[in-house]
């Protein structure tokens, strides 16, 4: 499972943000080939999937990039359906995810974490949501998906 930050004999996971590392790029974010580049750096990666007409897509405002099962089952995505529709058939494909709004927290499929909302409470079984620039310290989190996730350590 992806890149680890170790801190206190505290293993971390890092989770790129739709394919971010170094800050948000708007017309790079969910598309393949730049979350294969996180991917490729060890890093697990967000991604929001689609479901819509018997189709997959990548996008965050809706279906933009078409993709397909093969792609959004690959080790290390953590796929953030966009619709109810999209995590009922995410969940019957057997594929990690979750689903969320502006919950506090969203439990993910299949490992139960607690994808957290930034600012709310962490615990040891939290993905905490940490979207801007700076760094914190994050000591009894279970993992952090942010834009900058090359701010927290790499291999």
């Amino acid at each position: 499972m992806g890149n680890r930050f170790r801190k206190k004999n505290i293993s971390m996971l890092l989770i790129s943000h739709r394919g971010n590392i170094n800050g948000p790029n708007l017309e790079r974010e969910n598309t393949t080939s730049y979350i294969q580049k996180a991917l490729d750096k060890g890093y697990d990666v967000e991604i929001d999937v689609w479901y819509k007409d018997n189709t997959l897509f990548l996008g965050h405002d809706g279906p933009e990039n078409k993709t397909n099962l093969k792609f959004i089952s690959k080790n290390g995505l953590w796929c953030h359906a966009k619709s109810v529709e999209t995590l009922n058939y995410l969940i019957e494909q057997k594929i990690r995810c979750f689903w969320h709004q502006n919950d506090d927290i969203a439990l993910t499929y299949p490992k139960m974490l607690f994808w957290t909302y930034p600012g709310k409470k962490l615990t040891n079984r939290s993905i905490c949501v940490h979207l801007g620039p700076k760094k914190h310290e994050f000591d009894d989190c279970y993992g952090v998906c942010s834009d900058y996730i090359n701010t927290f350590g790499v291999k």
